[in-house]
């Protein structure tokens, strides 16, 4: 039996809509959309972290900061009177390479740490030190020698026993050798020392 709409009209078998009014014919279910799933948050990569480098001679601000511990300490063992309390300028040059380390870096050292940055400004010490006696020598040479320079200091307040002691001992290259090869072991020691001395006590700031 066919169907008819409401305006009159007749209906195809299964309309959907009146081909006429465009009534709807039948009641259609609604087509839910799916609901959305929040999106999961992708965690920000993590930042390099950036490599704390030990305090060894391949590490530029450790070297940097040694070699200026290093000339300072060699200025001041240059200057006649001061240079006599070798054992203080020594600890003092390693306390004061590990505080500037520490300012530089942020890096609080360890006491085996602050030894070794010590060490380093000793070695550099030694290096300095070696490189002005070889200027002093060279000096000494083009100025005509030991007996030389001798003679022109006698017009100075110098006095004479100590001037010919060091002379004496200038002549020797073995008590020279001696003498520089202990100078340098104990300015590594102390600076050494003064090092982990630093380190122990700016780890309680």
């Amino acid at each position: 039996m066919p169907e008819f709409c409401t305006c009159g009209a007749e209906l195809p078998p299964d309309a959907r809509f009146c081909h006429k009014c465009g009534k709807p014919q039948r009641e259609e279910p609604l087509e839910t959309a799916p609901a959305e799933t929040p999106a999961t948050p992708v965690p920000a990569a993590a930042a390099p972290a950036v490599p704390v480098l030990p305090v060894s001679f391949r590490n530029p601000v450790a070297l940097r900061v040694g070699l200026l511990a290093a000339a300072l300490l060699c200025l001041i063992m240059m200057i006649p009177g001061v240079n006599y309390a070798f054992v203080v300028w020594g600890l003092g040059a390693g306390y004061f390479s590990v505080w500037i380390y520490k300012r530089r870096t942020g890096q609080q050292l360890t006491v085996r740490g602050g030894a070794h940055m010590g060490w380093i400004t000793g070695v550099l010490s030694c290096i300095l030190l070696s490189l002005l006696f070889a200027v002093f020598m060279a000096a000494l040479d083009r100025a005509g020698g030991l007996e030389a320079v001798r003679g022109q200091l006698h017009d100075f307040a110098i006095d004479q026993k100590t001037l010919d002691e060091a002379v004496k001992h200038l002549q020797n290259p073995a008590e020279v050798v001696q003498s520089l090869a202990l100078t340098f072991l104990m300015m590594m020691i102390f600076c050494a020392a003064g090092g982990a001395l630093g380190a122990k006590i700016l780890s309680k700031d």
